[in-house]
């Protein structure tokens, strides 16, 4: 099943399997509006009020490596940051940043599995799958909330 979401960041689409997010694709442009815990939840996150997606999912696809990628991308903290080169050091493999860029943007579940919370060396804002201004969209906002959340 295929759901249309318009966001902040333009039309998103979520593919379901049964009731588990399987897919999220950027610029969608076909699926029904119909409510799911997805889309509640997905319009929770960018209107500031979620900071963590409860949805059931499954990452579907994509080699070994590419999995523990997207594993260790699971686990960056809401408003947090990690450079490739961290994460492939995580992983064991430190020459690997290119590879782990790679494998970000074969995440199939973007935005629900943070990949733009991975940015370059000294926090160099490269590479998305969703582009560079998405990129950069979901990065403020989160940054904008954690700073409400923190001085309120």
């Amino acid at each position: 099943m295929q759901l249309l979401l318009e966001s902040p960041i333009g039309p998103l689409g979520v593919t379901l399997a049964e009731e588990t997010v399987v897919g999220v694709r950027f610029g969608a442009s076909a699926g029904s509006s119909a409510g799911h815990a997805a889309v509640d939840q997905l319009t929770a996150y960018f209107a500031g009020e979620l900071m963590e997606f409860t949805v059931p999912l499954e990452l579907r696809g994509g080699s070994e490596f590419e999995r523990a990628v997207w594993g260790e991308i699971a686990k960056i903290p809401y408003g947090e940051m990690r450079t490739y080169g961290a994460i492939a050091t995580a992983l064991g493999d430190p020459g690997a940043a290119r590879a782990v860029g790679t494998a970000c943007n074969h995440n199939p579940i973007p935005v629900i599995v943070p990949c733009h919370r991975v940015v370059g060396a000294g926090g160099k804002l490269i590479g998305f799958g969703g582009g560079l201004p998405r990129k950069r969209k979901l990065l403020e906002l989160e940054a904008r909330v954690a700073l409400e959340r923190a001085w309120s």
